[in-house]
């Protein structure tokens, strides 16, 4: 066990470390400035941050992974859809509530949506959404066309939106999709369509056990239009205060309290939910019980430290910075924009979850280096586009819509499990570390370059331009992937051919 953590947290070190290094060193050459005490604060909580994500993967690894692939395959064995139907759903909902990265969304957007109808509403379209995921894989339909249907219904709900001259609120409603897909549904859900596939699915179609992740982000995405939609508040947005406590010690105690309280109201119905699910139906033994169950403590203990530390100082930093780079050049500012993109995908926990199963679900037909070169360049380019879209202030719609274009059309050319791919890792490459740190350094540079009422409109958008940009870099890699396989073969059909020409002529010999 212990070997074991301490190879989490020195792949956490090596995730976290390099966001943290280039602060510091954004910090000497005077391109931000952060107080001692500051950068204090920013220290204790880089190592609370990189104890939290090692423990809660070493935790996730254990607990939220095995119950996934427990419930997808022990309940699609019973033979009965409805009943697999139903205890997804219920699953969907809990592991949503319990997600972290749509609470500190949450925290930031409470003046515009009371927070726990934010969290409530967008877990039941989570758990709504997962019904059609398993649908998917029952009746055998193709991802693409599915999800084609639910983004044309997404852009007819925000053209409603315009009309009702309420467009600052599409930015948000997209981010929400971003934030749901996070270190605690990622595992989960990524097991659960295996699961899931490994009954129904037969073994070409590798792409069935994809695409629970891409109907977990599209669902929030539909249920905010809506919410926005017919909403009779004026939905006017006020800045979460990101000031940093005069003292951290106090500040950190306080904030693990709470989210002690939190995580373990979210975990503690999760596991209820599962216990009853195995009474129920999977009759699991009690020593496997007993494994899950440790797995689920580490992974408490993991989310708790990580978000203590997200509230307390991460976020007041992420905002500062942002302040501070208002008053740079532009170049500079996407510079440091993608680099920070970049870096950011190194240390969010679920990325390595997702890299590692593709690998093993592909056969290594997708390597884990192309698809994180892919991913990292892809969120560095997302990271500038948010940015350069706060500083000339032009909607996300000029990026949102042409860029879900160019995903479906190069769907036509790229092999389906890239496709799959694709979708899914847009939900998972904004994780954590983008909303607890990404977002608050966006709203920070928007507040100091344009009024409070246009941060809604242009300072929220980062975390749905993140969770795009691996759909069309995964898919242009399908692309490259494509035309190398079709080289690989005519090369091959060259040597053979050769061959048997150097055999004719020795026979003719």
């Amino acid at each position: 066990m212990y070997k074991e953590i301490l190879h989490e947290l020195k792949n956490s070190c090596l995730s976290v470390l390099p966001i943290y290094l280039l602060i510091i060193i954004l910090v000497i050459f005077k391109t931000v400035s952060l107080t001692g005490f500051e950068i204090l604060s920013f220290s204790l909580a880089t190592i609370f941050l990189i104890i939290g994500i090692s423990l809660f993967n070493y935790g996730a690894e254990r607990a939220m992974t095995p119950i996934g692939k427990l419930v997808g395959k022990g309940l699609t064995k019973q033979g009965k859809v409805w009943i697999l139907l139903i205890v997804v759903f219920f699953f969907g909902l809990l592991i949503t509530i319990a997600e972290p990265d749509l609470s500190v969304l949450a925290l930031q957007t409470k003046s515009v949506f009371p927070k726990v109808l934010l969290i409530s509403m967008i877990g039941l379209s989570v758990g709504f959404f997962l019904l059609l995921a398993i649908l998917k894989i029952v009746k055998k339909i193709n991802l693409i066309r599915i999800l084609s249907v639910l983004y044309m219904l997404s852009f007819s709900l925000v053209a409603l939106l315009a009309y009702q001259g309420k467009e600052n609120m599409v930015a948000l409603a997209f981010d929400s999709g971003g934030v749901t897909t996070g270190p605690m549904t990622v595992p989960f859900l990524m097991a659960l369509g295996a699961g899931v596939a490994s009954i129904l699915a037969q073994k070409s179609e590798k792409d069935a056990s994809f695409g629970f992740i891409a109907f977990s982000s599209i669902g929030p995405v539909v249920i905010m239009l809506l919410l926005s939609l017919f909403s009779t508040s004026k939905m006017e947005y006020e800045l979460a205060d990101y000031t940093l406590s005069d003292n951290f010690i106090l500040s950190y105690l306080h904030y693990i309290l709470e989210k002690a309280r939190e995580v373990g109201l979210s975990i503690g119905l999760l596991f209820i939910c599962f216990m009853i699910t195995n009474l129920l139906f999977l009759h699991i033994d009690k020593k496997r019980v007993i494994s899950l169950v440790k797995g689920l403590v580490f992974a408490y203990v993991g989310l708790v430290l990580f978000l203590a530390a997200v509230d307390s100082t991460y976020m007041g930093i992420g905002f500062k910075i942002g302040s501070e780079l208002a008053s740079n050049s532009v170049l500079l500012v996407v510079t440091i924009a993608f680099i920070i993109g970049a870096l950011t995908v190194l240390a969010e926990p679920a990325i390595k979850i997702l890299i590692s199963q593709v690998e093993e679900m592909t056969n290594g037909l997708v390597k884990k280096r192309n698809l994180l070169i892919a991913l990292a360049f892809g969120v560095g380019c997302a990271i500038v586009l948010a940015m350069l879209r706060i500083i000339y202030k032009f909607s996300i719609l000029y990026i949102i819509i042409p860029g879900y274009i160019i995903c479906f059309i190069l769907a036509f050319f790229v092999p389906k499990i890239y496709t799959a791919i694709a979708f899914d890792a847009g939900g998972v490459a904004s994780g954590p570390l983008t909303s607890s740190f990404i977002l608050p350094l966006a709203l920070g540079l928007c507040a100091n370059l344009n009024s409070v009422n246009e941060i809604l409109a242009y300072g929220f958008g980062i975390v749905s331009l993140v969770a795009l940009s691996p759909l069309i870099s995964i898919e242009v890699l399908g692309v490259v992937s494509r035309v190398e396989n079709k080289r690989r073969v005519k090369t091959e059909i060259k040597k053979v051919l050769k061959e048997e020409d150097k055999i004719i002529i020795s026979f003719g010999d």
